[in-house]
């Protein structure tokens, strides 16, 4: 399987990349750049919206 990074926000067209990769094949990692303007609570939902999609890591 190829894999693939992508810089990923938790909004609407990084989460249709993440099915879009993974339709097409690819295992989807997803990063996230925290530069100080997340809260705490918007970094969890990022996470859980990545995991309930099927990001690898």
């Amino acid at each position: 399987m190829k894999k693939v990074v992508l810089a990923y926000s938790g909004g609407l067209d990084t989460t249709y990349c993440v099915k879009y990769l993974g339709d097409l094949g690819y295992e989807v990692h997803a990063v996230l750049v925290d530069t100080g303007g997340f809260s705490q609570e918007e970094l969890n939902f990022v996470e859980k919206r990545a995991n309930s999609i099927g990001v690898a890591s």
